[in-house]
């Protein structure tokens, strides 16, 4: 009975519009392919004008966006925010470390430059950095990556606690290309390589066109707590694929340097 007086009295102390607002958002979550108005109409049992009015607010800042058939999906926004949620998690605000960092080594090189995390639901990109040269690839902060394909996702899961590396590691595990490693033993065989390293690559596990080198970022209490990673272009001259690596590895470690005690 106390419960139920508990959530009638919070429930009196809400915004009914936010709450429309959030079974929204939450429907367009279950529904990856997007929804109409009209979908959202039938799911929400809202009138068709409160459903317009909230996604076109929504729409004004990035929290929805409309595509070419008239469906709407998450948008941008949900991602930049959900990057520092994950940030704040580890008491370190490691975008606003790291950014400073991953922008020089983006203007440096040119290519895309990501810094990511894992947590509970597996690899998230943190922080981005676009590059400027020409066919340099696309990154952006909010992404989720596979927990065993890519470098940064195996760097990230090469130095995790066995207990919590077992976890990931004993699951079914897909096939993105024909590099990607879905077998157990070969994977534990390569995340104990990269630790001998410290650092990872990619030779086309997510995609045949993009290769990759990541890096360790280390807290004060000597903890990993982020990688930095560089995807480029597979055909990239060996020559620039070391200059790649030897950067990335610098700058994880200048971040490493800056980390508070």
């Amino acid at each position: 009975m106390n419960s139920e007086l508990e959530s009638s009295a919070a429930h009196k102390h809400t915004i009914p519009v936010i709450d429309r607002m959030m079974d929204l958002l939450g429907a367009l979550e279950q529904r990856g392919s997007g929804m109409t108005i009209s979908d959202l109409t039938a799911v929400l049992g809202q009138p068709r004008t409160s459903i317009y009015r909230i996604l076109n607010t929504l729409q004004q800042h990035d929290m929805v966006r409309r595509d070419d058939a008239g469906a709407y999906h998450l948008g941008s926004r949900l991602l930049t925010l959900a990057s520092h949620v994950a940030s704040r998690a580890t008491d370190i605000d490691l975008v606003a470390i790291g950014q400073p960092f991953i922008d020089k080594l983006a203007a440096e090189l040119g290519e895309g430059v990501k810094l990511s995390v894992i947590d509970n639901e597996g690899i998230l990109v943190l922080a981005a950095s676009q590059g400027r040269r020409e066919y340099a690839l696309t990154v952006a902060p909010g992404q989720r990556m596979p927990v065993h394909a890519g470098a940064a996702s195996k760097l990230l899961l090469a130095y995790l606690d066995p207990e919590e590396q077992a976890r990931w590691i004993d699951r079914p595990l897909s096939a993105f290309t024909t590099k990607t490693i879905t077998d157990p033993k070969r994977l534990r065989s390569e995340l104990a390589r990269i630790r001998r390293l410290g650092w990872a690559q990619d030779k086309g596990e997510n995609a045949p066109s993009i290769q990759a080198y990541a890096a360790p970022v280390f807290a004060k209490t000597g903890k990993m707590v982020a990688g930095v990673s560089v995807p480029f272009l597979s055909g990239t001259e060996p020559a620039r694929m070391e200059l790649i690596r030897m950067a990335a590895i610098e700058t994880a470690a200048a971040i490493s340097q800056a980390m508070p005690a």
